[in-house]
């Protein structure tokens, strides 16, 4: 294996930054299949192929930290960001193959509200993903990531609550809206995880 002595250091940050954009479209795709379950549009094979990108964009990233002798930022944190933001498109992926796995034919108000929450935690995970190289902008972006994970939380609660108010719906579909519920909040959560990454990674490079 050869190994390089300059580090090539703006490619680790191109790569996380194409994995935000990469989770980001992804959580945009599952947003639409969920508000358009009714017309089965899109369907599950265009999340799934983000999901493999991203498999791409962590395997592109571990074999850069595998050949480089040098690193921007402490090993340890590269591998760590990169194997979250990787669990982001998986649990996406996660999430949205459950549409088809239940055979949904509506959805409901608060998995449309989750993935609001997801697409704007996507986003603010994108933005400061693009700010890391600097250092710069991007604490707000953390914070208001982590203020969307408190909503999505309260959003959870409401979905299971509800679940169990109406005595009429069945408990095969009260098992299959929790396990979707619960899967929708476990990718808002991954989102969470990757932001407290980038957080640490700020502090110990600032």
């Amino acid at each position: 294996m050869r190994f390089s002595l300059v580090p090539r250091q703006t490619q680790f940050y191109e790569l996380f930054a194409q994995a935000g954009e990469n989770a980001l479209e992804a959580a945009r795709l599952v947003e639409q299949r969920f508000r358009g379950i009714a017309d089965g549009s899109p369907d599950q094979q265009a999340v799934k192929k983000l999901e493999h990108k991203g498999d791409r964009i962590t395997a592109e990233i571990i074999g850069l930290l595998n050949t480089q002798y040098v690193t921007p930022l402490d090993r340890e944190d590269i591998y760590a960001l990169a194997s979250a933001l990787d669990d982001v498109v998986d649990y996406l992926d996660d999430a949205s193959e459950l549409i088809d796995l239940y055979h949904i034919e509506s959805s409901m108000e608060q998995a449309l509200e989750q993935c609001r929450i997801l697409v704007g935690s996507a986003e603010h995970l994108a933005n400061a993903l693009h700010g890391l190289r600097v250092l710069r902008g991007v604490q707000p972006q953390l914070v208001a990531l982590k203020e969307l994970e408190d909503e999505g939380d309260r959003v959870l609660s409401d979905a299971i609550g509800a679940l169990f108010e109406d005595e009429s719906v069945s408990p095969r579909v009260i098992i299959q809206w929790k396990d979707i519920f619960e899967a929708l909040e476990q990718a808002i959560d991954s989102t969470e995880t990757a932001a407290h990454l980038i957080g640490n990674i700020v502090v110990k490079n600032s």
